[in-house]
């Protein structure tokens, strides 16, 4: 069953991790897939390559999420090159460790313009175009675990997270009379480029492990499957939720 047969997905930071394992996903799903990356084209044209070596046909562009006019200018591309969108995944963020006490103004400033600025320009070109298309559609946006609980070296990252959580539930309300769904999945501690370093030390790691119920660390199709499934019609009456993919790890309390 391929669910989501026909539809155009959109999504940002598609070259690598959580997006690039969503995009080829989606593409196995029947959709054809826009993609926003930065810095890496050797990437992003690789996932290109496996898209459309599934049949389906893909968009690309380069772009900084934290500049108001590259969501103007990726949705734009992606109606340009795929014809409409009935899909978009927000997913495009940082997350460089440092310690409270001495963090510098530039990566507070950079982190909440990228993961949380970020998604609020792009979610709100996505909603736009679905609105002019007036076909309604659906919106998922990659928040965090990070949302609901703190981290000692991720005070700047962990309101963003809880921010783009919050804005889909507030986009849920303003976006249901035009039958946009909106969500977001929760990852836990999902082995991608942004904390391949942290989880370098073994004993680091055994730890992390340790703390998830299913005895591992996440893998980015390990969240591409949640987010294919609230993207497709099987989703039809879910809007404004939040779905943890964390191998049990908030609910591993005692």
């Amino acid at each position: 069953m391929r669910l989501l047969e026909g539809k155009i997905l959109a999504i940002t930071g598609g070259s690598t991790g959580i997006g690039r394992a969503t995009a080829i996903a989606a593409a196995r799903h029947g959709a054809d897939v826009a993609l926003l990356h930065l810095g890496d084209s050797e990437r992003a044209e690789s996932c290109v390559a496996e898209i459309e070596a599934l049949g389906r046909r893909a968009a690309v562009l380069e772009g900084d999420v934290a500049e108001a006019r590259t969501a103007r200018a990726f949705i734009g591309a992606a109606v340009e090159g795929l014809g409409r969108i009935d899909v978009f995944v927000s997913n495009a963020g940082i997350c460089p460790f440092h310690a409270f006490l001495d963090m510098p103004a530039e990566t507070l400033e950079r982190t909440m313009r990228v993961n949380l600025h970020g998604a609020y320009f792009m979610v709100q070109a996505a909603a736009r175009q679905m609105v002019e298309q007036g076909q309604g559609g659906a919106i998922v946006a990659v928040s965090s675990i990070s949302a609901l609980v703190g981290g000692e070296y991720q005070t700047h990252y962990t309101p963003t997270k809880a921010g783009v959580h919050s804005l889909m539930q507030s986009a849920a309300i303003a976006l249901g009379r035009h039958g946009i769904r909106c969500n977001s999945v929760l990852p836990g501690t999902i082995e991608t480029d942004i904390n391949r370093d942290d989880l370098a030390d073994p004993a680091k790691r055994a730890v992390m492990a340790g703390r998830v119920p299913l005895g591992r660390l996440g893998e980015p199709e390990d969240v591409a499957g949640p987010i294919v499934f609230l993207a497709s019609d099987l989703a039809r009456y879910v809007t404004g939720a939040a779905l943890l993919v964390d191998g049990g790890a908030f609910v591993n309390l005692q």
